[in-house]
């Protein structure tokens, strides 16, 4: 099984109702379980293959509506969701400067950040020249697929 075949497998599961899943082909191994956060991913394999760093083009919503905890607010903009479930990364490292911050202007193919998943980090690159109006997700929070991480406004 292939990354492209898992990640279309954890999309699918997450659209879904099922609370758990398991598939097992060959040595590999994949099972989801929804939790109280998400989904919650385990894969084992036999042997450990090293995966090269992908880059993702995030998908764009033109919805003006967000919910919060606490109230309902409305947002002016555009939103760049998160094209898979993953874990939200706003650096290279914990040690190095956010790749955006609030008020940046970005042209089209600049990374927004990284979302790992299962090990693998893939870079969310920018479909379209803007300014980050607003970062919904904090670093080292966990996003769902077609989640909204980012307001911005196209330029």
């Amino acid at each position: 099984m292939d990354f492209k075949d898992i990640k279309e497998l954890i999309r699918v599961f997450d659209k879904s109702e099922l609370n758990k899943l398991k598939v097992k082909e060959g040595e590999f191994e994949i099972s989801m379980q929804r939790g109280f956060e998400g989904v919650v991913t385990t894969v084992s394999a036999a042997p450990a293959v090293a995966a090269p760093v992908a880059a993702i083009s995030a998908p764009v919503a033109t919805t003006s509506v967000v919910s919060t905890d606490t109230a309902t607010t409305t947002k002016s903009g555009d939103f760049i969701n998160s094209p898979m479930v993953g874990t939200f990364y706003s650096s290279p490292s914990p040690e190095s400067p956010a790749f955006v911050n609030v008020g940046d202007t970005i042209k089209k193919g600049q990374t927004l950040c990284i979302l790992e998943a299962m090990k693998i980090m893939n870079e969310v690159e920018a479909e379209f020249n803007c300014k980050i109006l607003e970062i919904l997700v904090k670093d080292g929070s966990p996003v769902e697929y077609d989640m909204p991480i980012f307001v911005v406004e196209k330029l």
